[in-house]
């Protein structure tokens, strides 16, 4: 019995509107149905109207809507004419009232009506309601379990296209996204014969899959450790089937509905193993226990390293507090035990299993791994660090020793990584300021840096350092794939750890080791050196600029650039711009060291602007050496030199209790004047800091009037002062008061100089003079701490000044001339 037509859902129809002939004039009346006369063309429906004989007209935009109608029309009319029951197809505007169900009835599944059922699901399948009315027989008719018997029949009878109808069926049903079908036909009992017939694709009509050969090996199902719940058991061989159906079977077909439902039973079954495996302590001590064992069954070890493997890639897609959870687990069982066997063992499989283990965990937290390493470390047993170095300067796969190497940069990373000048970031043309300095490290992350570079960065570093005496570079493919490696994890711990790479590269000399890669004549072991010591000249550390001139590593690499010069290519292209990074940065000392022993070469490529640059630059400024003009200065020129921060100190509040201690006189002060040197006191002005100098910039006649009558008062002073009865010394003042400010020559007048030489002669003819009064004067002025003045209703300050017999008797001849 053939399957009743599914009506027409509301959003397939075409609502029309009704129009009325006047006068060779169609107006509008309205939507509406009448009975149909006939159709003249493919887009309009014509009738007249059995009472008034008008004519009357649908007019449709499409062929297929006229279509539709014509054949509702009709049905309707043969509806009417049978005394049938009309299906209401939604085309009123009244509100549908909720109808039961359409029942489906699928065909008996026999080969002879495989057409038929073909057809008839096909059909189905085009509307929403159909699918579903199509799901729900499936399921309650059993049309899967009727469908696999004929797939043995008509194998057995060798009938392709009833083996392609088959698998065509078996799309349809398949493609349906229903959980309950898609369960259904992973189970046991159905998916051998559910694989078997979609073996037959018809778009592939000269070849056949295997999928059941491959579901139908029971080898392939392990239990390292039996599990006992049978439900956990079930839900991994149909996750199992799952994947396979998704990722093999349906790859080419799955539409985005269907990956979705597969995906989200996968998802589901997952979490369920992962918990049951996570909350079983029994089942992880049975597992873990096989590592501990005396019992050396290293076949069972294996397929335990392979099933936490599974484990650990079944937790990359649940939840991370589950997780979190799991790995916990496992490494409060031993996980890192696990980890060692597999990392050493001979199998590949079973290293790149461990492998997988690490990185699964580094992944979601590297924390645990560190804290379980520094564990280690205290209870003195062998670290994951040894092991990652031993395998990865033996591992002939480049993706395990990739996957080595990235697992070592993350357990050292200790962190943000300082930013050298070249990785600064400007803001608005400006040049930020200097990045705060990191914290000191944690005490066990200290002790595990030293311990490494100790102990395993010289065993890791050991193939470079091999490099120094080797004179043949062909290097291997393993070979040349560890040296890359190793100068990329080197690179690594300059950037991330100063103090102690300093001390690896400087005492290993790494620096010439990675220079003799570029004798290598692959061109890519050379990027790699180039690569290495472009970050190292990009962090302008004074430290490295220097080691790397120490080695003369640029003079290799200048070679590179003479030997590959005339082609282009990027090994030319990153020698060039490492050289003129040195020319746009102006690093002297690089820059100096190649002028002075490669000028030749330089020369040979002038006709390159970074180069020729160099040279011109170097030449320019005769090696960069600034011819400066010293200045000799005088004792009282030194003297009145105000303080370097004498700006910023007129910022500073000072204390008066300690600017009071500080201006009293010193007790070397006091054993000097006892001991029979006089010193003359001059009063100078108070000024408003030690940066503002004695004499304004115009020459009012109030200044130098008022500088005058300070210096006569001073001159006053000094003739009222005898010598003191107990020591045969003239007293010096306790208040010491500010240096003269020192004026430039340019602003000194003549006049001014032979005013105050005049002054301070008069002044000094009435004090002895001491033939070491020049380093008293001087060590007494370098002892002040403070030399700037404060606000104060206190006596003048005053300094002590004393002359060199030279000045002296240059003055005594200035005055002779003046007389």
């Amino acid at each position: 019995m053939m399957a009743q037509p599914v009506p027409h859902q509301a959003t397939d129809k075409r609502r029309v509107k009704v129009y009325e002939l006047r006068n060779n004039d169609w107006f509008d009346r309205g939507t509406g149905f009448c009975t149909a006369t006939y159709n003249p063309v493919k887009t309009l429906i014509v009738w007249q109207e059995p009472g008034s004989g008008v004519d009357m007209a649908l007019s449709f935009q499409e062929a297929e809507g006229c279509g539709m109608i014509w054949r509702f029309v009709n049905r309707i009319q043969q509806s009417l004419l049978h005394n049938t029951p009309i299906v209401d197809d939604g085309l009123d505007d009244e509100l549908a009232v909720e109808a039961a169900p359409t029942v489906v009835s699928l065909p008996p599944a026999d080969l002879g009506n495989l057409a038929d059922i073909e057809m008839t699901m096909r059909n189905m399948t085009a509307s929403t309601d159909g699918r579903d009315s199509l799901a729900k027989a499936v399921m309650e008719e059993g049309y899967i379990g009727k469908l696999i018997p004929l797939v043995e029949i008509a194998e057995d009878l060798e009938s392709l296209p009833d083996l392609h109808r088959l698998c065509n069926i078996m799309k349809t049903i398949l493609l349906l996204n229903d959980t309950s079908i898609i369960e259904r036909a992973v189970s046991d009992e159905c998916v051998l014969g559910v694989v078997g017939a979609l073996e037959y694709d018809p778009d592939f009509p000269s070849h056949k899959a295997n999928h059941r050969l491959w579901l139908d090996n029971e080898g392939r199902f392990k239990e390292v450790v039996p599990i006992k719940d049978n439900k956990t058991r079930e839900k991994i061989h149909q996750t199992y089937r799952l994947q396979y159906l998704k990722d093999v079977v349906l790859a080419r077909i799955l539409d985005d509905p269907t990956f979705s439902v597969l995906n989200s039973l996968i998802f589901f079954n997952q979490v369920d193993i992962v918990q049951h495996l996570q909350s079983n302590t029994a089942f992880l001590s049975d597992l873990f226990g096989i590592f501990n064992s005396r019992r050396r069954d290293q076949e069972k070890r294996k397929e335990a390293v392979l099933f936490i493997q599974q484990c650990c890639a079944i937790a990359k897609n649940i939840q991370p507090p589950a997780r979190q959870m799991l790995y916990n687990n496992f490494i409060a069982h031993g996980l890192l035990s696990v980890i060692h066997f597999g990392l050493r063992h001979t199998d590949v499989a079973v290293r790149v299993g461990a492998t997988d283990i690490l990185i699964s965990i580094i992944d979601h937290d590297p924390q645990m791994i560190r804290q379980t390493i520094y564990r280690q470390m205290h209870d003195n047993q062998p670290g994951l660090t040894d092991s990652l170095i031993d395998l990865l300067l033996v591992e002939v796969d480049l993706g395990v020793k990739s996957q080595i190497g990235e697992a070592l940069k993350v357990l050292l990373d200790q962190g943000m990584v300082p930013q050298g000048p070249e990785q600064l970031v400007k803001t608005n043309g400006e040049m930020p300021g200097r990045p705060r300095p990191q914290s000191s490290l944690d005490p066990q992350q200290e002790l595990f840096l030293t311990r490494f570079y100790e102990r395993s960065a010289p065993k890791l570093f050991q193939p470079l350092l091999d490099l120094e005496s080797r004179t043949d570079m062909n290097l291997s493919v393993h070979q040349a794939s560890m040296y890359t490696c190793l100068v990329e994890i080197l690179d690594f711990f300059i950037r991330q750890h100063h103090r102690f790479s300093r001390y690896l590269v400087l005492n290993n000399n790494l620096a010439q080791c990675v220079c003799q890669l570029l004798k290598s004549p692959e061109k890519y072991i050379q990027l790699a050196a180039i690569r290495f010591f472009r970050h190292l000249i990009g962090n302008q550390e004074e430290f490295y600029m220097k080691h790397l001139t120490e080695k003369n590593v640029l003079g290799p690499i200048l070679n590179v650039v003479v030997e590959t010069l005339p082609r282009d290519n990027l090994l030319s292209s990153a020698s060039l711009e490492l050289f003129d990074y040195i020319r746009k940065e102006s690093i002297v000392e690089m820059i100096k060291h190649l002028v002075v022993n490669f000028r030749e070469r330089l020369v040979s490529l002038s006709y390159l602007p970074t180069f020729r640059d160099m040279v011109q630059r170097y030449d320019h400024t005769q090696g960069f050496t600034v011819n400066i003009e010293y200045v000799l200065e005088g004792e009282n020129d030194f003297a009145r030199r105000p303080p370097p921060n004498a700006r910023l100190m007129e910022q500073i509040v000072v204390d008066p209790v300690e600017e009071e201690y500080w201006n009293t006189s010193d007790p070397d002060d006091e054993d000097d004047d006892e001991d029979g040197r006089e010193t003359t006191a001059i009063k100078t002005p108070s000024t408003n800091g030690a940066g503002t100098p004695s004499k304004p910039l115009v020459d009012y006649q109030s200044d130098d009037d008022s500088d005058d009558s300070v210096n006569t008062e001073a001159a006053r002073d000094d003739d009222d002062v005898g010598p003191s009865p107990e020591s045969g010394t003239s007293p010096v003042s306790t208040e010491v008061a500010p240096p003269l400010e020192r004026i430039s020559e340019k602003r000194r007048r003549e006049e001014d100089e032979e005013d105050e030489l005049g002054k301070l002669l008069q002044s000094k003819r009435r004090s002895k003079t001491a033939t070491d009064g020049t380093a008293n004067a001087m060590r007494k002025a370098q002892r002040r701490k403070s030399f700037t003045p404060h606000a104060g209703t206190g006596p003048p300050r005053k300094i002590a000044i004393s002359l060199s017999p030279s000045a002296k008797a240059g003055l005594d001849e200035k005055q002779q001339e003046q007389s």
